[in-house]
């Protein structure tokens, strides 16, 4: 296949950033299947509309369309090492400040394609035909590109072997809830790909925060993850509890019950400004926070066993008594404005999800195997690199004005990177 076959280069895009990002292809040990690798991120990247494997072998020679499609759905090369050595090179070059976990919803029309179910969406707020995937990203103010990608898949894909077959679904993939196909993404690009932990930004106010934040803790990984306040049953540090249930808090605590422990986090609000990245300008948000203790468990001695955590609420209305969000997060150490605008990143990601991969093709892979699935995401993971890094898009926001106050704890487990 020679140059002129190839599908031209957007002009936004810098073919050095284009050179550097595909260096991630070369854990991929057969040559041809790299060279394909190659015109499938190139056609991403230069093909508008719908990402079909037609359109992306356009111009590639005869029989591209059928290689692209081996590629992808049947060549066995290991999307892992291909997805941590996208990660280095991000944080070397991108210097990013969290690992956002974002989910997605991959809407589908038929019954085939692998994961896909009739199922409730809150993102939509009704039942949908859809995969749901998880992604965990890198980012940072000058922007963020996924790195990893789980697909939860329902016990109806998982629990029939036909099902399984059907879709090539290895035998050491099991269903997992999105939330718990999160922590197992961060745990493994801690531990496996070695990479340094930044803090995990989630949103997990559909589900109970207490099991995930304490396997975050059992793992050292640094968080801050969004709550419903109605889903956590905080303890006033420093309290006493019998197995039953809470007594009054102790003068260590400070605070008495849900509304003591409103007070306390309005009473100590502070403003802190952040760049809020869906709207490109700069905001100002009232920020409190609290030490407190979530149950855990019980020990084998049967007491109760505590989750030391920080709870960070936020007023978008300053005039409300009722704070907008909540937060927790174990960066007990780090400054209360750190931590805020870490979760804020959040913001930095959706952006990134709907500008960028949207137009990729992050929803148009077509095939029905499992393994197909999780290359397409691979190579749009490394279509994004490319977008990001390029100089035309290479920009952040103006630095932050003004001081943000420390955390008042004086427990840490866990510092801000």
């Amino acid at each position: 296949m020679s140059a002129e076959d190839q599908q031209a280069l957007p002009d936004d895009i810098s073919p050095n950033e284009f050179a550097e990002v595909l260096s991630a292809l070369r854990s991929i040990p057969r040559s041809d299947q790299r060279r394909w690798g190659e015109v499938y991120v190139r056609g991403l990247l230069a093909v508008r509309g719908k990402k079909t494997m037609r359109a992306l072998a356009n111009g590639a020679g005869s029989g591209a369309e059928q290689s692209l499609y081996q590629f992808i759905s049947k060549s066995p090369w290991d999307v892992d090492a291909v997805r941590g050595d996208l990660a280095r090179l991000l944080i070397e070059r991108a210097q990013p400040r969290a690992w956002v976990v974002q989910p997605l919803v991959i809407t589908k029309v038929g019954q085939h394609s692998v994961g896909v179910e009739r199922q409730w969406v809150s993102q939509i707020g009704r039942v949908v035909n859809c995969q749901q995937a998880m992604s965990v990203w890198l980012a940072g103010d000058r922007g963020s590109c996924p790195v990893d990608w789980q697909l939860a898949l329902p016990e109806c894909w998982t629990d029939q072997e036909d099902m399984r077959r059907r879709a090539s679904i290895p035998a050491d993939v099991a269903s997992c809830p999105p939330e718990q196909c999160a922590v197992d993404s961060v745990s493994k690009m801690a531990q496996e790909w070695g990479l340094r932990g930044r803090p995990v930004v989630m949103d997990l106010r559909e589900t109970s925060p207490q099991p995930v934040c304490a396997e975050l803790v059992d793992r050292q990984i640094p968080f801050v993850v969004r709550v419903d306040p109605s889903s956590i049953t905080p303890v006033p540090p420093g309290q006493k509890t019998a197995p039953g249930g809470p007594g009054p808090a102790d003068q260590a605590g400070g605070w008495v019950g849900s509304a003591g422990l409103l007070s306390a986090l309005h009473k100590q609000r502070m403003p802190v400004e952040w760049f809020d990245h869906t709207e490109q300008t700069m905001r100002a948000t009232s920020v409190g926070a609290a030490r407190v203790a979530l149950r855990k468990g019980l020990t084998v001695h049967g007491q109760p066993e505590r989750l030391d955590l920080v709870l960070l609420a936020a007023w978008a209305d300053p005039r409300r008594r009722s704070p907008s969000e909540f937060w927790l997060s174990n960066l007990a150490q780090s400054q209360l404005g750190t931590v805020y605008r870490t979760a804020m990143l959040s913001r930095r990601v959706e952006r990134d999800l709907a500008e960028v991969s949207d137009g990729l093709g992050i929803r148009d892979f077509e095939g029905r195997s499992y393994r197909g699935w999780h290359h397409h995401m691979t190579m749009v993971s490394l279509a994004h690199a490319v977008t990001v890094l390029s100089p035309s898009r290479a920009q952040g926001p103006p630095a932050p004005k003004g001081r943000s106050t420390h955390v008042p704890s004086r427990e840490a487990k866990v510092s801000a990177a």
